[in-house]
């Protein structure tokens, strides 16, 4: 089984390098070219792009993982989610494609940032430079830590006696293909590597649900056997607090803040191309989610089913994968994995490594850096970011959902409220921008410290994305409007 499995996956990293190379030879040779694309994506080339790295692992380990062990009650982060991309698609992506492109040409977030502020220009660089290295630290972690899974669960003792987990196999190997193709293609052979892997996750989401129905007797005879496993693992509601409920869908909430996210609508090739773009991503995102729903759910069906036994709930898609299917579309399948897994990992570098790169290397050290030595230092910069992720995911027993929902949150609070108030309301201040940078990532950051996301006042906990955007918000609004009593006193 492995050998067949093996050559799906070889000629899945054989096909990344291929994009990676191409992207090379297309653009690399200027910073636009390589941390922008030249702002020259195609609608459905973005809107995929955007929803691969979205998604990530979490799409076939952390969702499908949670409804296998809660039920359907969990599926309202997935609603979240979904009503927060939408109203992201329509308020930030033309008004950020827009602005980035007229304030400066800028090429990364906080770069516009500095220039729509530019009397806190220095300060807004360096924090939001700061946050975004650590958050995407943690973020890229979890990636791969479900490489590391994927091939301690699928390929155990593939690799011999050499020394090295299959876990650690997983995670350097996962790595080193994302690397290759980031480090060489940049941008552009982020988003066409992101485009495709997000063809091949759709698939393989559809896929799944589908082949396990039929071997377990069709939907009755699933719904059955999970009514005998609990009668409220379908329901929506049974057992959801007002707390837990908000938990779920202020997921939604980190949309407006993710880098890796928003910055694909900035390479849009034009405005009028947001839409097309919007109806393409939403329209992907809706299959995707109903797909991991599905896996989910049928998969638990499948494991009571069959008398099976699933240590990890976070491994079901990888434990029908290996189960159901020939070993060619086992490969196919485990691709999908990886391509999930893969296409944010990447996304995750870039911005890290641009960030880093123009927040920091050109701003501090080399302000007269040319375009070449530019966009070779941003390499060294992705394979840095990389090795650090590296260190923080060699725990086997790290949680996919756990160290996502933590970045998510991260990002979302510092950056959400800033991009959406720095879009749409004229009177915010750069004074405002640099508090609520502050004052979101701080709370995040104190909430997990606390335990406060895990319990809180003797009841469940509250996700830390709560707290972290109303602070950051009630911060900007209230710096700046006192900036602006004071200067006209």
């Amino acid at each position: 089984m492995q050998t067949g499995a093996l050559v799906s996956l070889a000629l899945y990293f054989v096909g990344m390098l291929a994009i990676g190379f191409y992207a090379w030879r297309k653009s690399t040779d200027s910073s636009e070219g390589y941390l922008l694309g030249g702002r020259n994506l195609h609608p459905a080339v973005a809107a995929l792009s955007a929803g691969a790295s979205d998604m990530s692992g979490w799409l076939l380990l952390g969702l499908p993982g949670a409804l296998y062990a809660a039920g359907l009650v969990e599926v309202w982060i997935g609603i979240g989610l979904f009503a927060g991309a939408l109203v992201n698609w329509i308020v930030v992506a033309p008004r950020l494609r827009e602005q980035t492109e007229r304030m400066g040409n800028a090429l990364t977030i906080p770069e516009f940032l500095a220039n729509r502020f530019p009397d806190k220009a220095l300060a807004l660089r360096v924090i939001s430079a700061i946050i975004i290295v650590l958050f995407f630290a943690v973020y890229t972690a979890a990636g791969l830590v479900g490489g590391g899974k994927l091939f301690e669960t699928s390929f155990a003792g593939l690799f011999g006696n050499t020394g090295m987990s299959d876990y650690m196999t997983g995670i350097w190997l996962t790595a080193g293909v994302v690397l290759a193709y980031t480090m060489v293609g940049g941008f552009l052979a982020v988003s066409l590597t992101d485009f495709v892997q997000g063809c091949i996750m759709v698939v393989a989401l559809v896929l799944m649900p589908i082949v396990v129905l039929t071997n377990d007797g069709g939907i009755s005879a699933v719904s059955t056997q999970l009514n005998a496993i609990d009668p409220n693992f379908l329901s929506l509601t049974a057992g959801l607090s007002f707390i837990g409920f908000l938990s779920a869908v202020t997921w939604g909430l980190g949309y407006f803040g993710q880098p890796h996210i928003i910055v694909r609508f900035m390479a849009i090739r034009s405005i009028p191309d947001v839409a097309k773009a919007r109806t393409i991503g939403m329209s992907w995102m809706g299959v995707a989610l109903f797909g991991a729903i599905g896996v989910g759910i049928t998969g638990r069906a499948y494991v009571e089913m069959n008398g099976l036994v699933l240590d990890d709930p976070e491994t079901i898609f990888i434990l029908l994968a290996n189960t159901l299917f020939h070993p060619l579309i086992t490969g196919f399948l485990l691709a999908a994995l990886l391509a999930a897994i893969m296409s944010t990992i990447s996304s995750q570098l870039l911005v890290s490594s641009s960030s880093l790169t123009e927040d920091f290397y050109r701003l501090f050290l080399r302000k007269n850096a040319s375009e070449w030595e530019t966009v070779n230092v941003g390499r060294l910069f992705v394979a840095l970011v990389a090795l650090v992720a590296i260190y923080i995911a060699r725990d086997p027993d790290s949680k996919v959902l756990g160290l996502v929902s933590n970045a998510w949150a991260g990002f979302g609070a510092a950056f959400g409220p800033l991009i959406l108030l720095s879009l749409t309301w004229k009177r915010m201040t750069g004074a405002g921008a640099v508090s609520g940078l502050v004052v979101g990532a701080g709370v995040v950051i104190l909430w997990i410290a606390m335990g406060w996301n895990k319990e809180f006042l003797g009841s469940p906990g509250v996700y830390e994305i709560i707290p972290g955007f109303a602070a950051a918000l009630a911060a900007i609004v209230g710096v700046s409007l006192a900036g602006e009593k004071t200067a006209t006193a």
